[in-house]
């Protein structure tokens, strides 16, 4: 009672004094009077006026007797080391900077341009893309089934949303779905499978709803991280790669195996480098897991079937699981390239490796034409998992409860679009066709124009939304950025940043061969933005190459990209 009482006369205290001895009589002589009209006021114990005082989430830090303050929990030093190795390029400083100077624009301070152009992320809406309006009918009606009785939405996306809300506990959107998803979502998926993929047999309990692709693939991976030492699990992931994969590396503390795609081959996959990478790879950790992406992240390539039969082999010789992000795969932009799943591939390679190696695939809402990013939906499919492992993989995902159900119904849209039959038809493939349409001629603008800048070279972007162009760095400015402590791409980006308003991600981020830059851009700008930032980019660019190097006639290649920019016009 009496250090209760104590505690609150000093916190009263030393809330607003640290002054002369003589002060702080007078303040608390005056904090005992306080603490008696306390006492009456409240009609209790100070005691009990203490306690509540002090369990408030507005107390300051209290002052322990010998003066020091409570020490922090949590600190840089008490932090998991697995957090802080984690990176995520696609959201890292440049971005966070992009963002203040953003916000300073907002606020009237000055800069060299009028808006910040962010061409670092995959986020279809936020650069501006349309809705597509089936998608958009049919999760309103789920979310607000009274909808269903209005006259304003089509007869077909009424089916979808009822047939969605009668697989829903309570009929709602709002009730949790079993963990695996909704049982007839995943029946739809088992069916556009079995489509996409021209008869090859789908099983609905192989479907997993997922929030997004990336919960799908920690959660595997989770699956797959054991063993200490020399036998740590190693992950096999391409370079360049999407960060998400070397970030859950890190935070699991597996063995991350680089296999470098052929930049000089259209970033195609190289089955000797696999054999390279996977033979270094056994001195040190067990590789026990090989990730592809498919069409190419950040690279925008589409891998050939002949590929894909490679490396399944590769993973059927040496016992790997495989794991195939397929989340672009309608975002197929060259006519000279097909998706080809690595499901269908290995089907098609025989009951020998169908019946045996172990695949998960992924998909997602976010990308392919609806680009509905914050509805978080997403699929798995898991091939041959040993059946007490599959109790297992449902264990895991039933710790998340499920994923957001909202997302789930968009997923089912996607794969149960409306059919030709269907009064949503018409306008579902005009929309889609136009998103598909619309990136494939910036794909093509992006690659052409790159391509007339001096000490730029850009591989064409056969499929999904980014270019990820090499660019020639003087080695005056490589030694300026060491000086800095930053890599040069990364100081590249940042003076781009600062001088343009263009947020770019380098390719530091995503992995490089050493003595190699690049920078990922996305193509989903629209037509005329992404005109703008090029012509920004070159103009820059050269400037750049002034400042550290000698350039010869940077004119012509300005002439060049004004021709290039004339044939998009």
């Amino acid at each position: 009672m009496h250090r209760l009482q104590h505690l609150a006369n000093r916190s009263l205290i030393a809330r607003a004094f640290d002054q002369s001895p003589a002060l702080v009589r007078t303040k608390a002589r005056e904090t005992s009077c306080l603490v008696q009209s306390i006492r009456l006021k409240t009609q209790g114990p100070v005691e009990q006026y203490g306690q509540k005082r002090f369990s408030t989430a507005e107390a300051t830090v209290v002052l322990r007797e010998n003066g020091k303050t409570r020490e922090k929990t949590l600190t840089m030093g008490t932090l998991n080391p697995q957090v802080k190795a984690v990176e995520y390029a696609v959201r890292g400083p440049i971005v966070t900077k992009a963002g203040d100077i953003e916000r300073g624009l907002q606020q009237g301070q000055k800069h060299p341009f009028t808006e910040v152009i962010k061409a670092n992320i995959g986020d279809s809406h936020a650069m501006g893309q349309k809705p597509i309006t089936f998608l958009r009918q049919v999760v309103a009606l789920c979310s607000f089934p009274e909808l269903l009785d209005s006259s304003s939405f089509p007869e077909d996306a009424k089916q979808r949303a009822r047939r969605i809300l009668q697989g829903c506990g309570g009929q709602s959107l709002g009730s949790y779905s079993a963990s695996q998803g909704v049982d007839c979502i995943r029946q739809d998926i088992a069916v556009y499978i079995e489509q996409r993929d021209k008869g090859v047999p789908a099983d609905w309990d192989n479907i997993y709803l997922t929030t997004g692709a990336s919960d799908g693939i920690v959660s595997i991976l989770k699956m797959l991280v054991s063993g200490q030492g020399r036998s740590r699990s190693g992950v096999m992931i391409p370079i360049p790669q999407y960060p998400l994969y070397s970030a859950a590396i890190s935070e699991m503390e597996a063995v991350q195996i680089n296999y470098y795609l052929d930049e000089d081959n259209c970033w195609a996959l190289d089955i000797n480098e696999l054999h390279r990478a996977y033979q270094a790879a056994k001195e040190h950790c067990h590789p026990r897991v090989i990730c592809i992406i498919n069409p190419g992240n950040p690279t925008g390539q589409v891998q050939s079937k002949k590929c894909i039969e490679e490396v399944l082999h590769f993973a059927y010789e040496e016992n790997l699981f495989v794991m195939s992000d397929e989340v672009y795969q309608d975002n197929v932009y060259s006519p000279d390239c097909q998706f080809h799943s690595f499901k269908k591939v290995l089907y098609e390679m025989g009951p020998e490796y169908f019946n045996t190696v172990e695949l998960a695939s992924f998909h997602s809402t976010s990308k392919g034409y609806s680009g509905e990013c914050g509805f978080r939906g997403g699929y798995m499919e898991v091939l041959n998992l040993d059946l007490e492992v599959k109790a297992q993989l449902v264990k895991l995902l039933s710790v998340r409860l499920c994923p957001p159900v909202s997302g789930q119904a968009a997923m089912d849209v996607i794969v149960n679009p409306p059919l030709p039959h269907e009064p949503s038809y018409l306008q579902f493939h005009k929309e889609k066709s136009a998103v598909l349409g619309a990136l494939a001629e910036k794909a093509q603008m992006t690659e052409q124009i790159l391509n007339t800048v001096p000490g730029i070279k850009c591989n064409p972007v056969q499929g999904a939304m980014y270019a990820f162009p090499r660019i020639f760095i003087p080695p005056r400015a490589v030694e300026a950025a060491m000086s800095l402590g930053m890599s040069p791409d990364m100081m590249y980006c940042l003076r781009l940043l600062e001088e343009t308003g263009i947020c770019l991600v380098p390719g530091s981020g995503f992995g490089q061969r050493e003595g190699t830059y690049h920078f990922r851009m996305t193509i989903l700008p629209t037509t005329e933005k992404l005109k703008v930032l090029l012509e920004k980019f070159q103009d820059f660019h050269i400037k750049f190459l002034k400042e550290y190097a000698s350039l010869e006639e940077p004119k012509r290649s300005e002439d060049d990209t004004q021709e290039a920019l004339k044939q998009f016009r």
